[in-house]
């Protein structure tokens, strides 16, 4: 009788199941947004880097199948030349090929050292700081809609953690600050309530269907151009930059030897 009376019911066990996929879930969440915000920026500095080079580039190879065709005459080198004029995307305008380059006093210093080929400062950090970091993954895992008991509970850490990852994907170290502040002053939540085994059940199947979604999201950023350049370096994506520019200005050069020749 003691024996039964002690035993613990079937519900606790599939309980402590449920906060524990909760808690999984979470992190993985985090692990991917924070991905997700490091892919971003470093599209955002990918495309202002580098940028203009590839438009260089498209506009040589397109010269060099002209300046070919106009030489052969050939039908088929008349055909690639077409085609790679098509391929050029139309050369931006200064404001745009200079957006963030320039200052109250001019070119900033990036696009002055580009200009003059003097070596280029390192460009801004692509990854938010770590105690940003730190600060978002805290907040996170205390605010997480997940974790609410209910639709009003939800809605309320939905609003929050909107604004958590917005200042995140900005690196606003003081503005998650005042977010971890304002969390820590709000109303507690209230304890989790012993649930029957079915809504345990049904809850335990949505976490299940929520990580499948997000790893499809992950592997979608794992596999994108940027994503995969970020995993060849990922703690030193700036000198990655470095390198890929200094190989797309070796192309240029060669590009602009290539079609010196082909128009002398």
């Amino acid at each position: 009788m003691g024996g039964q009376a002690g035993a613990e019911r079937p519900e606790a066990r599939l309980e402590r199941a449920v906060r524990a996929a909760e808690q999984a879930l979470i992190e993985f969440e985090i692990a991917v947004e924070t991905f997700r915000v490091e892919v971003e920026n470093f599209s955002r500095l990918h495309h202002q880097r580098l940028g203009p080079m590839y438009a260089r580039l498209d506009e040589l190879d397109a010269q060099i199948a002209e300046a070919r065709a106009v030489r052969s005459g050939d039908p088929e080198d008349l055909r690639r030349a077409r085609e790679a004029r098509a391929a050029v995307m139309p050369m931006p305008g200064v404001e745009e090929l200079f957006h963030d380059w320039m200052d109250s006093d001019g070119l900033s210093p990036e696009a002055a050292s580009m200009l003059t080929d003097q070596p280029v400062r390192p460009p801004k950090r692509v990854r938010p700081s770590e105690e940003v970091r730190r600060l978002y993954r805290e907040l996170a895992r205390k605010a997480h809609p997940d974790l609410a008991q209910d639709d009003t509970e939800r809605a309320r850490r939905d609003e929050f953690i909107a604004r958590v990852n917005a200042a995140y994907g900005r690196g606003d170290e003081a503005l998650l600050r005042e977010l971890a502040e304002e969390w820590a002053a709000g109303p507690v939540p209230a304890e989790a309530r012993p649930s029957e085994s079915e809504e345990l059940y049904a809850r335990l199947e949505w976490l299940s269907r929520r990580k499948e979604l997000l790893a499809l999201v992950a592997r979608e950023l794992e596999d994108s151009a940027i994503g995969s350049m970020l995993r060849m370096a990922p703690d030193d994506p700036d000198r990655l930059l470095e390198e890929i520019a200094e190989q797309l200005l070796a192309e240029v050069a060669g590009r602009e030897t290539e079609l010196a020749k082909l128009v002398q």
